[in-house]
């Protein structure tokens, strides 16, 4: 089949395509805002597709889509401070694009969107967020994201994902793992909404710092001065997805093990939210 990926260039994407070039000819849309080197590994293999654009040029967009049966929209503005610094085009590239791929999808394309854990906002009661929680988005970034889920359900065919990993943390290859599970079992799987994460990894930033004192020489600070400006505090179960059979195969430890690894190749990141 023929899977187009908007923002296929960035951290999720790009590992991604890996996953699904196998069995599909995957076309990525990307303007390489981020980083213009993570896709050189896939351009000799016959099944790999680049076209370099803005997701918001719509005449290329509907193009693309017109030519694909799987449509992946991950193209976004990540995180508060981008999406703050950049509110026009925050709610642009995060709801307004996705509103149009959801409007002008065919009924027979399948579609998986990512959203963001950032929608649940803040559990009021303490309780664990499922799938049927209540949204209550604090940020910008998070009240777009959102907004295009909204969208997407407000159309037939498509599978909804709650996989950016901030407070339920998971390893981006069980990321690309679940997309391509539920393509593989898509009738059992579609026009549902599904947390993604791994459930052993619910942490907050201070235990989060502690594990990752175990690997490197860190000094932990709290800053009792200030605040986080996206106050989110919530526990996400993904049982929903696990039901699915869909099993996360990499811990933390992993995880941060191999980040140590290319942060020691590496002067600066090739993906920011800042």
């Amino acid at each position: 089949m023929n899977v187009l990926i908007t923002g296929g260039a960035g951290y999720i994407g790009s590992e991604l395509v890996g996953y699904l070039i196998d069995n599909h000819n995957v076309t990525v849309l990307d303007s390489l805002m981020y980083d213009y080197t993570s896709l050189l590994r896939y351009t000799q293999n016959d099944r790999f597709n680049f076209v370099k654009g803005d997701v918001r040029n719509t005449k290329l967009l509907y193009q693309l889509m017109k030519k694909n049966d799987i449509i992946l929209p991950l193209a976004a503005l990540v995180g508060f401070p981008l999406c703050d610094d950049h509110p026009g085009d925050a709610k642009e590239v995060n709801y307004g694009i996705n509103r149009y791929i959801a409007e002008h999808k065919s009924a027979d394309q399948m579609v998986i969107y990512p959203c963001t854990n950032s929608g649940y906002g803040v559990s009021k009661d303490g309780s664990v967020c499922t799938e049927l929680s209540p949204l209550n988005p604090v940020s910008l970034y998070g009240k777009t994201k959102v907004m295009a889920e909204r969208a997407y359900q407000e159309t037939e065919n498509c599978v909804l994902y709650e996989c950016e990993f901030m407070r339920n943390y998971v390893h981006v290859a069980d990321v690309c793992r679940a997309f391509k599970f539920t393509l593989e079992n898509w009738e059992s799987c579609k026009n549902e909404t599904y947390n993604v994460g791994n459930d052993a990894l619910n942490m907050n930033k201070l235990q989060l710092a502690q594990k990752i004192q175990k690997h490197l020489p860190l000094e932990i600070i709290k800053a009792e001065f200030t605040t986080d400006p996206d106050v989110r505090d919530y526990i996400v179960s993904s049982e929903k997805f696990y039901s699915k059979d869909f099993k996360c195969e990499y811990d933390l430890d992993e995880g941060i093990e191999q980040l140590v690894k290319a942060y020691a190749i590496i002067d600066s990141p090739w993906f920011a939210n800042y």
